[in-house]
């Protein structure tokens, strides 16, 4: 699912595809921000994004999507 995260002070939002659910990334978001902690998530690269949660604008959880059908390049 696609995650659009805005940053206060960026003029640029993180958009990253992860295999998380919306459950827990909504989970990870709430306890970032409320604990003004780090939110860490992982994309489906493996590759991990951190944005300190006193610094959270907004984040857009989209929906999951299905099966991709077609050539992978």
């Amino acid at each position: 699912m696609e995650i659009k995260i805005g940053v206060q002070h960026s003029n640029r939002e993180l958009i990253l595809e992860s295999t998380q659910t919306s459950d827990e990334v909504h989970a990870l978001v709430s306890k970032a921000i409320a604990d003004s902690s780090l939110l860490i998530l992982t994309d489906e690269k493996g590759r991990q994004v951190v944005v300190p949660g006193d610094r959270i604008a907004f984040v857009e959880i989209g929906a999951p999507e299905g099966r991709r059908v077609g050539f992978a390049t």
